[in-house]
């Protein structure tokens, strides 16, 4: 059903806990595309061996760049943008379908809830030694969610000809970081009002483990230099426009804003805040013009 992306870079002891619960938490058959990064953890033997299909590059090209290599091999109609440490848990591909199904169109972008590291704050574990499978299952329906608006998050699902029609990810962003929010604005670029989340789609997710397993600090420095890249590109920051047009992002407190989803979105109020806001956004983007940021 779902042409499923998982960029990773040696990281196969999560990768396995995202294949075989995708394996055993789905009710449709999906293709699974693996783009590898370096791969010198046994990750590409571990494909080899179990037949699953994957792109490879000797170096790690980042997360735009191995997603849209791999998504030259997708199949299927609708293409799911996926982390390599997720867990996946029962029944989240129904949900995904009967939003499909209601919608009755392509222009959306969908995601579940992140359980764990994400939108919903879960302690099963937060290594793959930890992870204690048995409780996070047996605690699923004590786990209070909603479908939230203003998704910008994986895992991720969009119509194949959306993401054809865009271009896939943008690869300026490499390795990561805005590129999330990057590829919101070029959905809502072309007239895709529907970013929702799935209250009742759930992925465990341990948290950025690729990104942060090398250098902690490296996670910070791609999420301000993502946030440079995006104001030069559309002359509008993330929060701003994560908070005024997707009704979603950070708040002051650098807390997830998670308001009930209420329909499509429409064109922000422009309100004085409106443009307070968007003068020092301006003000910002001529200092990174002016120190010729690149």
């Amino acid at each position: 059903m779902f042409s499923v992306l998982i960029p990773t870079y040696n990281n196969l002891k999560y990768l396995k806990i995202c294949l075989d619960s995708i394996k055993k938490n789905s009710k449709f058959k999906h293709q699974i595309i693996i783009h590898v990064n370096h791969g010198n953890d046994g990750t590409l033997e571990y494909l080899d061996k179990n037949s699953i299909e994957y792109t490879y590059t000797v170096n790690n090209i980042g997360m735009p760049k191995a997603l849209n290599l791999a998504s030259k091999n997708a199949k299927f109609k609708y293409i799911l943008i996926s982390h390599d440490d997720f867990y996946y848990c029962p029944g989240w591909d129904i949900e995904f379908e009967k939003e499909i199904n209601f919608i009755n169109h392509n222009k959306f972008y969908l995601s579940s809830t992140m359980v764990g590291a994400g939108q919903v704050s879960f302690n099963a574990g937060e290594t793959h030694e930890s992870f204690d499978e048995k409780k996070l299952i047996e605690n699923l329906e004590n786990i209070k969610t909603f479908n939230f608006q203003g998704t910008t998050k994986c895992p991720g699902l969009v119509h194949v000809d959306i993401w054809k029609n865009l271009g896939g990810w943008s690869e300026e962003f490499s390795p990561t970081g805005g590129d999330d929010t990057d590829f919101a604005m070029k959905l809502w670029k072309n007239d895709v009002r529907i970013f929702k989340g799935l209250g009742k789609s759930l992925a465990y997710h341990f948290g950025s483990i690729t990104t942060r397993k090398k250098d902690k600090s490296l996670f910070t420095y791609l999420g301000s230099r993502g946030n440079k890249i995006f104001l030069k590109k559309w002359g509008l920051s993330i929060n701003f426009f994560e908070k005024f047009y997707l009704k979603s992002g950070l708040d002051k407190n650098k807390k997830l804003i998670f308001n009930k989803y209420d329909g499509p979105l429409k064109n922000p109020n422009k309100n004085f805040i409106f443009y307070l806001e968007l003068i020092k956004v301006k003000i910002m983007l001529l200092y990174l013009t002016l120190t010729n940021f690149k």
